[in-house]
């Protein structure tokens, strides 16, 4: 069984007292401050109060059950299911939380793998979304080596099968805490699939299936244990599709009208673009389909495109200028050009009282020990990530909060913007890795993913619960974010009236 021991040295119930946990805090930060590594900086806040019986109850409930959650979360990665084909990924995820007592909605908002799980009943309604999926194209064993699987086409190296898991984790514990006190409110698990590219968040939100929800927490694998206000780039992709007439390359190419060089003609136009667009802008795409033989001319290609912004409202204007481009590349070659929107996600739109109250749990429970064996494999992850020194003990402090503008998307930024919204990130990975690489599908495989997953769901549970006993709390969230939004704002998916994609991974 793998105890989690924290920062200090102690399990859950022998916790230190709040002096000793700032000044353990302190020397951590000095001792990598003299590294040069992390400069010297104190959290906003430190709980300078222990938690009363029923949060340790609760905390000791979730930690109890590490080995339970461990094996789910293994069973997840080693599945490694693509978004909406999540398949048994999520019938797991549900059948956990149909044993405790959850009532389940499957296959919400057309999507198969989507489902709704919910206990309580009237208010407050809290929900905590959960993630799934992996990724393609990338694979990796659990060794601190690159290690490629040969019969596996997908691998979780966004660490998705740690997210839904410590979701679910919280919210059983919230459930159990509900029942036990006999206290009013609903805890709401959104079990939310294709996060990676397929917008499946979108898609419930445009269900209406967050109308009614008072708050939502959320979290992600890292290398380190945040509980920040984040925004992130609103995005939207597209698969843009040319037709022409094949012919033969040599014998009769005045008879070709070439679908590649109406790709190609797209992608230096867009190419030209990118000096007169917002610095912020991020534009990437990838030929996937440009013929199959030099001599014959392809009458058919295609380019996935991604483009990103800050701000949505910027976003569609440079999404209208590559769409002009499209055709203007079909017109100049001769060929027929088709767009079909893959997807859209919002900006996350941050929420400080939300996570001031993330943040204040987090650092009460700190961060954690790895082990000897543990150590050496993060040593081992550190050597193959090119870092001009080591970045030890991340996994050991939690970050001061600040309000943080991220370079990637989420889906979870559309449901940002229809209900107060926030989320943490832990240690799951080890330091200096980076989403979306083999480095992290290992150590999210083996022991310092779980640990990191622990303790994200007991700060999940905590802040829950904090929403529970503590109107004036949601009230202030709510009273943020209708400023945030503005009085004239009305939310509208980027992706349009679209169905979900379900073969986008085919």
């Amino acid at each position: 069984m793998i105890q989690i021991r924290y920062a200090n040295g102690a399990s859950l119930l022998e916790r230190c007292s709040a002096r000793a946990r700032i000044m353990n805090y302190l020397r951590v930060c000095l001792g990598l401050a003299l590294l040069g590594v992390w400069s010297l900086q104190i959290p906003i806040s430190l709980a300078e109060d222990e938690m009363d019986d029923d949060a340790l109850t609760m905390l000791s409930a979730i930690e109890a059950n590490t080995v339970r959650y461990e094996g789910i979360s293994r069973r997840i990665w080693n599945w490694a299911e693509v978004g909406y084909q999540e398949v048994k990924s999520s019938a797991l995820l549900q059948q956990t939380l149909r044993e405790e007592g959850f009532s389940i909605q499957e296959g919400v908002a057309d999507i198969p793998t989507a489902f709704v799980a919910s206990f309580g009943s009237g208010q407050p309604v809290i929900g905590i979304l959960a993630e799934f999926d992996a990724l393609p194209g990338i694979t990796q064993s659990a060794l601190p080596r690159r290690d490629e699987l040969p019969n596996q086409r997908a691998g979780h190296a966004c660490g998705h099968h740690l997210f839904g898991t410590a979701s679910t984790a919280a919210a059983i514990a919230l459930r159990h805490w509900l029942e036990d006190t006999g206290r009013q409110g609903t805890i709401r698990l959104y079990g939310t699939p294709a996060e990676e590219g397929g917008s499946g968040k979108v898609y419930m939100v445009r269900a209406g299936l967050f109308d009614d929800v008072d708050t939502v927490l959320h979290w992600h694998s890292a290398d380190r244990n945040t509980a920040n206000p984040a925004t992130s780039l609103a995005n939207k992709s597209a698969r843009i599709r040319f037709k022409g007439q094949s012919s033969h390359a040599a014998a009769a190419p005045e008879r070709g009208r070439s679908a590649l060089d109406g790709v190609e003609a797209l992608n230096f136009m867009v190419n030209l673009m990118r000096e007169h667009v917002p610095q912020e802008t991020r534009i990437h795409y990838v030929i996937t389909e440009g013929g199959k033989a030099p001599n014959v001319v392809p009458d058919a290609a295609e380019v996935y495109y991604y483009i990103r912004h800050p701000d949505a409202e910027t976003l569609k204007t440079i999404w209208d200028r590559v769409m002009l481009a499209a055709d203007g590349a079909a017109m100049g070659t001769g060929t027929d050009v088709s767009v079909e929107t893959m997807h859209g996600n919002h900006s996350l739109l941050p929420n400080e009282a939300l996570a001031t109250a993330m943040h204040r749990n987090l650092s009460w429970l700190g961060g954690f020990e790895l082990s000897e064996s543990e150590r050496q494999f993060a040593n081992e992850i550190q050597s193959t990530l090119g870092l001009s020194q080591p970045i030890p003990a991340f996994e050991r402090m939690i970050q001061p909060m600040k309000l943080q503008q991220g370079g990637g998307s989420t889906d979870v930024g559309d449901v940002s913007w229809v209900v107060p919204t926030t989320g943490l990130t832990t240690a799951t990975w080890v330091a200096g890795t980076s989403a979306h690489s083999w480095q992290a599908i290992a150590a999210g495989g083996m022991s310092i993913g779980t640990k990191g997953m622990m303790l994200a769901a007991k700060a999940l549970a905590l802040t829950a619960r904090d929403l529970m006993l503590d109107p004036a709390l949601v009230r202030g969230a709510k009273a943020e974010f209708d400023r945030r939004r503005g009085p004239e704002f009305k939310y509208e998916a980027l992706l349009g009236d679209r169905a979900p994609p379900l073969d986008y991974r085919d």
